[in-house]
């Protein structure tokens, strides 16, 4: 999304910010493998990272959404659609195809079931213990929710002329949000303390479930419509980038502090709106024209940007692959050498993606928009 609405600027800024969120992912999920000690401490707060995925989906698609209905006074559904389509679900479901037709590309033995994984509700109801291979895709559930009701609000908002309240009805949903993790923290979880069911219903009651997972989105989409609408906001950003990059880092400290148990009540409670602050502070300094994350144009962090939906898709299958084919050649998998070739591996990973699926999907995107623009 271009900086502001006579802009066309790349903001090399957000691609600085999904290249942090997918090595976060990246280093939160190695730790599920066998790796280095120093793992443990660095990737320990990387599940953040997803949160970091949610706050820039909401702002750019929101962003893109806005732009449009500023400009024509309408949303095109089929060609919003049609976008969305050919950029998520192509490899999604080659990377569904890789998992259920080959078992070798499992990181674990147990896939929930195929129907949750393509009507993007795997996010409900997951069992995160018995049937954790591919648990990932539980935020992409979240996303593709997003992706299908987010238009659908905003136009219901633009004819009954509710959209100047899309600030409150943002707040309103991450309010939703902390009540819901604080009533199923009161009713469900308390009961679990010291279980050995207590981390698989955590996972499933407040993990996963998209309506307690709002807060990211909901910050995403305010700034998205402050930055479309607001001169007065868009003055501040661009004046304070350094600024506010300091505050959210500041205020991500304190989140990773409020955090370090991540299932304490506070952390169940309050971690996910604190960090959902934190990373909308960080996004509107990188879209700040004053703050060297916007200044800074980076080929490495562009590269790994884009390629970061594929790695995210890919990533375990690949890492089991890799540990599992070092571990047959009596290949030590627990250093940080064998870390270095995993993430080469996923980065490779994400190549192959680019150029077997994702060009020739753009292509296809390309030629059926040509069409509908008609």
């Amino acid at each position: 999304m271009p900086s502001d609405i006579h802009s066309a600027e790349r903001l090399y800024g957000l691609d600085h910010l999904r290249t942090l969120a997918i090595l976060l992912v990246l280093l939160y999920h190695y730790r599920a493998f066998k790796h280095p000690d120093w793992i443990d401490t660095v990737g320990k707060f990387g599940w953040t990272g997803v949160d970091l995925f949610f706050v820039l989906s909401g702002f750019l698609i929101s962003g893109q959404l806005f732009k449009e209905m500023e400009k024509s006074g309408w949303i095109n559904l089929k060609v919003f659609f049609t976008k969305r389509f050919f950029r998520i679900i192509p490899p999604y479901f080659f990377t569904l195809f890789l998992y259920f037709a080959f078992p070798f590309f499992r990181e674990r033995e147990s896939l929930s079931s195929f129907w949750k994984f393509v009507t993007f509700t795997q996010n409900y109801g997951l069992d995160v213990i018995n049937r954790g291979t591919f648990s990932h895709a539980w935020s992409l559930c979240i996303e593709e929710q997003f992706y299908l009701f987010l238009p659908l609000m905003l136009l219901f908002a633009l004819k009954t002329k509710l959209l100047k309240y899309t600030v409150y009805f943002a707040v309103i949903l991450i309010l939703f949000s902390l009540a819901a993790r604080f009533m199923i923290w009161e009713n469900t979880i308390v009961a679990l303390l010291n279980t050995e069911g207590f981390w698989k219903e955590w996972y499933r009651e407040i993990y996963y479930p998209t309506h307690t997972r709002l807060d990211g989105l909901a910050v995403g989409v305010i700034i998205g419509y402050l930055m479309q609408y607001s001169s007065g906001f868009q003055r501040f950003v661009h004046n304070n980038g350094s600024r506010l990059l300091m505050l959210g880092a500041i205020l991500l400290g304190i989140s990773f502090w409020i955090c370090d148990d991540q299932v304490s009540k506070e952390a169940s409670i309050f971690g996910f709106t604190f960090v959902a602050l934190s990373y909308g502070l960080i996004l509107m300094s990188a879209v700040s024209r004053s703050s060297f994350l916007f200044k800074s144009k980076s080929y490495v962090t562009a590269q790994l940007a884009g390629l970061s939906y594929a790695v995210y898709l890919s990533h375990k299958g690949i890492i089991h692959m890799i540990q599992y084919g070092l571990d047959q050649m009596g290949i030590e998998t627990s250093d940080t050498i064998c870390l270095l070739i995993c993430l080469a591996g996923c980065i490779f990973g994400g190549i192959l993606y680019r150029f077997v699926i994702e060009k020739p999907s753009s292509k296809l995107k390309i030629s059926i928009l040509n069409t509908l623009k008609i």
